[in-house]
């Protein structure tokens, strides 16, 4: 059976005053199956196309805590005592840094995993 979930892109944006940004991921949250899982995939030439001084260990360590926040932080932090749509709406609140996430977006699906792969294969491959 089908049910609501919320996504959205994460995207880069190495240089805030220039607007230019990359899709570098998406994040899923379905409330019904108790699922939060951010997948993300950086591709670096695009990403130093738009800003060739861009720290990309930076952003690669930038986008592995949008996965440790999602799996609930592994460090005792903030997000260990959210629950999962709290760290779903901290993450996707608006921000002005290099990583933020687009807008929030709502589909159908059996299974959230196998569509968070789609979504990544659609939206950031």
């Amino acid at each position: 059976m089908s049910v609501p979930y919320e996504y959205a892109v994460i995207q880069a944006v190495p240089r805030v005053e220039r607007g230019e940004l990359i899709n570098v991921g998406v994040i899923l949250y379905c409330h019904r199956h108790d699922f939060l899982n951010a997948r993300t995939l950086l591709h670096e030439q695009r990403l130093l196309a738009l800003d060739p001084n861009a720290d990309l260990d930076g952003i690669r360590a930038a986008l592995k805590s949008w996965e440790i926040t999602c799996a609930g932080g592994a460090d005792g932090g903030a997000a260990r005592e959210m629950k999962q749509g709290e760290r779903f709406r901290w993450l996707v609140a608006p921000r002005s840094t290099i990583l933020r996430a687009g807008p929030v977006h709502m589909g159908l699906a059996d299974d959230p995993s196998a569509e968070l792969d789609r979504l990544v294969a659609l939206l950031v491959h």
